[in-house]
């Protein structure tokens, strides 16, 4: 345990106060900093100080500032006092609370007087200030209403509240006083009873008002009625009535207008359904039909009836409504009225009263407003009434007829149903037969290839494709949490068992033709597992590639599988993209194999023409140029090639000037050509190639020879805007007008020759070579070197006004930037002293309570001791 600071006397810090003190009064302690020459213009800091002073001060003035944020650092929550010379030093208290009270004051008269426009005018209403007014000491009472009606007048409000008697009611005037002294006193009765007679006066009077202005009304009303008339320029009804029959016609117009309106209006149709509905109700159906497959696996024939469909006409709303003919009612409009049979029911004919009083109603306040219009839409109702009744008509005749028709085919199913019902043990036993050879409908996701292998096995390329289909909808991603996963691992081993039906001999490309579109669906569905899938295949590909030309120099042409998995590339990825993940390595794998792999049988030239259709299909949308496609066509031409002497073109790798496989495309028997015809080149030929006879052998020739001159006249089509495109094409047009010119060949192969040697002619030359420039290069500018003089000290003399002030400025900024670093470095100094000495308080701290419990501990293990000695005694 360390020990623990000495605690200071008050002697010792008696005797600092005391050296402190003495240091600031002896003279001698006063350190001065004396100059040997007097500047003009410069300013003396620090000349006269007592030594560690300033240092305190710096210190003092760190606490204050750097100190205190570092102890609010990291502190979101602080309490700042915002008031008035809060953290002033140099200001008073009391003049704290007067300048706070002041400006308070200043605060709350700002508000008040925001809106005056001049302070000495006073603003009234009705003479009266609004000051005063404010005070509401004049109440306002609700019977000084200026309105009359409803209210009691004063002389009854005074005899009835105001305890009766003439002394209580207002105060008269002298003229009155004499009138009334010459009259006798009346009594309260007599009073009241005037008061009562007045008021039944009053009642009368405005009643008589009342149905004066009622009559009144009515006159005017019947007045405005015959003038309304004359304004129409109508006649009257009783006239107009006569010239019914000289009525025009509807325009067609307001017919087409009239017959909209009876038209159904559209009904809202299904909404789209979301892919995961869509999957939901394909794997319901699958389901259903294989719950059928199975039952008629085992021989139920419980279900046949309940199978059997019924019959629907092509106008069904599917709705559940059936029309029969004993529930049919005919209705007809006559008289402005509907007309029902008699087997309408009571409330049928209750709701059509109401609907007749309504519109007589309606015609009523029609024949108020426009009494000449009211026959026209009768008319016009009866017209449309009519073609009502011919269309429900003819609508119910063909609803008669396709109930008959159905009623028939009802009788005929359930003919059947019972001929079904009677089957014999035969029959049933063919049809379980017929079940068990069904394809199932349901199948689940296979775990591994062999599962796969399993499940296709055996079975038609069609077959193949429904249960990979089948497979697919009955586990899509959105039916269970783990299917995406399984459907992921299913595109894995497509891939891979569509590279082994292309490594069977012979290859099954009907089956991969069925499967691609399967594939293609799973790609679109799961896209970069797709894509991590075949960069694997590719890679693998191009690893396997690089090992062989490093042993031997030379590699093998891409077998079957791989030229398979190159399509399938093509057809699941973009191709026309810069740079993908995908086809592009793809690309590069291509280009590879047309340039390292030699040409050695005519199954190797098989190999590269269909390496060639791959690279022309990959590039057809991008126009990207590709050197080892043309120098193949250029090189697999060259091999058709008899008299070798003198090229005039150069061949390069992978094909050989001279030698003993320079000569395969070279025809045999020039006879061979005359039997030849024009046939595609089999993919099949790149994996096994049988040609016994020198007949087969020609034939083949010219079949590679023609898929040539077809690749070369796509190339022509697809570069044909490049500006090097006839220095590309030299050595074609060299080998076709040359050399192959003078040989025999079939007519088809003549008509590509023609025209590939018309697309290379006719392509312009846009472009000239590099040559170097006829004039001399312009020799650089050579300026006469500025000499400065440079005398005593250093010190550069004869420079303008800009220069020295810049020099000046940098001066200063070289101060004032190590000025900066220095402080840096003492705040860094100064913070790291803090953070050390809260360090060592803590420890300080933690030591203290250690020692204290261990203290404790040891006092309480004494007495435990002590006792346990007691109790042995």
């Amino acid at each position: 345990m360390g020990k623990a600071p000495k605690k200071r006397s008050l002697a010792d810090k008696v005797r600092k106060t005391k050296t402190t003190t003495e240091i600031k009064n002896n003279p001698f302690e006063v350190k001065i900093n004396r100059k040997k020459f007097d500047i003009l213009g410069r300013k003396t800091k620090h000349d006269v100080g007592l030594p560690g002073v300033s240092r305190s001060k710096a210190i003092n003035k760190r606490k204050e500032t750097l100190l205190k944020e570092y102890k609010h650092k990291n502190k979101s929550n602080k309490f700042i006092d915002r008031r008035f010379g809060e953290y002033d030093t140099k200001m008073a208290p009391e003049d704290k609370i007067l300048q706070r009270f002041a400006m308070e004051r200043q605060r709350g008269h700002d508000k008040k007087d925001v809106y005056n426009l001049n302070e000495e005018e006073e603003l009234t209403h009705y003479g009266q200030s609004l000051a005063e007014m404010e005070k509401f000491n004049d109440l306002v009472n609700s019977d000084d209403e200026s309105e009359e009606k409803g209210l009691l007048s004063a002389e009854l409000t005074a005899s009835h509240f105001g305890g009766g008697g003439g002394g209580l009611l207002r105060k008269k005037t002298s003229g009155e006083q004499q009138e009334e002294g010459n009259q006798r006193a009346k009594s309260r009765q007599e009073l009241i009873e005037e008061l009562i007679q007045k008021s039944k006066q009053e009642k009368r009077e405005r009643q008589v008002q009342k149905e004066e202005a009622q009559e009144l009304t009515e006159k005017l009303d019947q007045e405005w009625k015959s003038i309304q008339a004359l304004m129409v320029k109508k006649t009257p009804k009783a006239e107009n009535a006569d010239k019914q029959e000289e009525k025009p016609k509807l325009e067609e117009y307001d017919m087409m207008v009239r017959e909209l309106g009876f038209e159904m209006k559209a009904q809202p149709s299904e909404k789209m359904k979301t892919p995961e509905e869509v999957a939901r109700e394909e794997r319901e159906k699958l389901q259903k039909l294989e719950a059928d497959r199975l039952r008629r696996m085992m021989g139920d024939e419980s279900g046949d009836s309940a199978q059997s469909q019924i019959h629907m006409s092509a106008d069904d709303l599917n709705d559940g409504f059936i029309l029969d003919k004993d529930d049919k009612k005919t209705l007809s409009y006559q008289d402005g009225k509907w007309n029902i049979g008699e087997e309408s029911d009571e409330d049928e004919d209750g709701d059509e009263e109401e609907g007749e009083s309504g519109e007589e109603d309606e015609s009523e306040a029609e024949e108020q407003d426009e009494d000449g219009e009211e026959d026209d839409e009768e008319e016009e109702g009866e017209e449309g009434s009519s073609e009502e009744e011919e269309e429900e008509e003819d609508g119910h005749s063909d609803l008669d007829s396709e109930q008959e028709s159905e009623d028939e085919e009802r009788k005929q199913e359930d003919k059947e149903t019972s001929a079904k019902k009677s089957l014999s043990k035969e029959e049933v036993k063919a049809q379980q037969e017929a079940a068990k050879a069904e394809l199932p409908y349901t199948f689940t996701a296979p775990e591994s290839y062999t599962d796969l292998k399993d499940l296709l096995c055996d079975h038609t390329p069609d077959n193949q494709r429904l249960i990979v289909a089948r497979t697919q909808k009955c586990n899509h991603p959105s039916l269970a949490v783990g299917n995406k996963l399984k459907l992921q691992k299913l595109f894995g081993f497509l891939l891979e068992y569509i590279g082994e039906l292309s490594t069977r001999s012979p290859p099954e490309l009907t089956t991969i033709d069925k499967l691609i579109p399967e594939l293609y669906a799973l790609c679109q569905m799961f896209p970069e597992a797709a894509c991590k899938a075949m960069q694997s295949v590719l890679g693998d590909a191009g690893h396997s590639m690089e090992e062989v030309l490093e042993v031997k120099g030379r590699a093998a042409f891409p077998t079957l599988d791989m030229l398979i998995y190159l399509k399938v590339t093509a057809l699941l990825f973009p191709t026309s993209d810069f740079r993908h993940p995908v086809t592009t390595p793809a690309l590069l794998y291509l280009s590879q194999a047309l340039t390292k792999c030699p040409v050695r049988s005519l199954q190797d030239v098989t190999s590269g023409l269909v390496l060639c259709c791959l690279a022309v299909e990959y590039v057809s949308f991008s126009k990207r140029f590709l050197p080892e496609l043309i120098n193949f066509l250029t090189g697999t031409l060259h091999l058709a090639v008899q008299d070798k002497t003198s090229l005039g073109y150069t061949v390069v790798p992978p094909f050989r000037p001279l030698g003993t496989n320079s000569d395969l495309l070279v025809l045999s028997d020039s006879e061979s050509c005359k039997s030849w015809s024009r046939k595609n080149l089999p993919l099949s030929a790149a994996q096994h190639l049988e040609l016994k006879t020198d007949l087969d052998r020609d034939q083949h020739r010219l079949m590679c020879l023609f898929t040539c001159l077809d690749l070369v006249k796509r190339c022509c089509l697809l570069y044909k805007d490049l500006t090097s495109f006839p220095h590309i094409f030299q050595p074609i047009r060299t080998l076709l007008s040359k050399h192959l010119s003078a040989q025999t060949l079939p007519e088809p192969l003549q008509e590509l020759r023609s025209e590939i040697l018309e697309a290379i002619g006719s392509a312009p030359v846009t472009h000239s070579l590099l040559v170097f420039e006829k004039k001399k290069p312009i020799p650089l500018k050579l300026l006469t070197p500025k000499i400065v003089e440079v005398l005593d000290y250093g010190k550069k003399r004869g420079s303008t006004r800009e220069e020295r002030e810049k020099e000046r400025l940098k001066h200063k900024y070289k101060k004032e930037f190590k000025g900066a670093l220095r402080e840096i470095r003492k705040d860094s100094r100064f913070l790291a002293r803090e953070k050390l000495s809260e360090v060592m308080n803590r420890d300080a701290e933690r030591k203290r309570k250690v020692k204290e419990l261990l203290g404790g501990l040891a006092t309480q293990e004494g007495e435990w001791k002590a006792l346990k000695r007691k109790k042995r005694k």
